[in-house]
């Protein structure tokens, strides 16, 4: 009987402060576990740093330069199943900056706007840049060939404006083109007349980069063509790309 009333009396003498401790003590070894499970230190700043990583992709999409975007086709599907028929569509999409770049895609789906926000994606991951003659036009002529799909690309002098077809005017419209002239042969599928198009884009070189490669001057590859020097040197200081 002493000894339990000596020990109920030493716990009730105890201070507040000292009774407190193992409780503190015991949410510490607590809190410890979890960290040392990767709760807070390790785990904790896992999270968060994928959370700041997820931030910042969304800053850089929002703060990203502006694209055209131009929806060239949309094809609705049909499969007949047990139940009846499910339609899925397809999109055609051409995107570029109006400064020289541009790309397409395109995406399937059971939804309009899934389709065009797959074909979308798809086309800001496949973008090519074209060198523009004074920002406006192509450096020089060219042909393209996929499939069926034939097409001639001419560079046209100021005020000309696009003279193309639906699905390749798309094209030249989100490339910045201002003045060109083209012509399509063999067929209207406009899959074809895009890739066709963008075969004859990838073919296109400018002075400056032909002069590098031949270790050249620009001056001296315009003046080739009967012009004097001082127009080839006025020509060649306006080459920008």
């Amino acid at each position: 009987m002493a000894d339990e009333v000596t020990s109920s009396e030493a716990a009730d003498n105890q201070s507040p402060e000292q009774g407190a401790q193992p409780a503190q003590q015991e949410r510490q070894g607590r809190g410890g576990r979890g960290r040392g499970r990767g709760g807070n230190e390790r785990g904790g700043n896992d999270r968060g740093g994928r959370g700041r990583r997820d931030d910042r992709n969304k800053r850089d999409e929002d703060q990203g330069e502006e694209l055209i975007e131009k929806l060239v086709h949309i094809n609705r599907v049909s499969k007949t199943v047990k139940g009846g028929k499910r339609f899925g569509f397809a999109a055609l999409v051409v995107v570029g900056d109006g400064q020289g770049r541009a790309g397409f895609g395109h995406g399937k789906a059971r939804e309009v706007p899934e389709a065009i926000s797959k074909a979308t994606a798809a086309a800001k991951k496949k973008m090519i840049r074209v060198p523009l003659k004074e920002g406006r036009t192509l450096h020089h002529d060219g042909t393209g060939h996929f499939g069926a799909g034939k097409v001639t690309l001419r560079s046209a002098p100021q005020g000309t404006g696009i003279i193309a077809g639906g699905p390749m005017r798309a094209v030249f419209e989100s490339l910045g083109v201002a003045d060109v002239v083209t012509k399509s042969n063999g067929t209207s599928n406009p899959y074809n007349m895009i890739r066709a198009t963008f075969e004859a884009l990838g073919e296109q070189t400018s002075p400056k980069s032909v002069a590098a490669r031949r270790g050249k001057k620009i001056a001296d590859l315009l003046g080739r063509g009967g012009a004097s020097a001082v127009v080839a040197e006025a020509e060649a200081a306006a080459i920008t790309e």
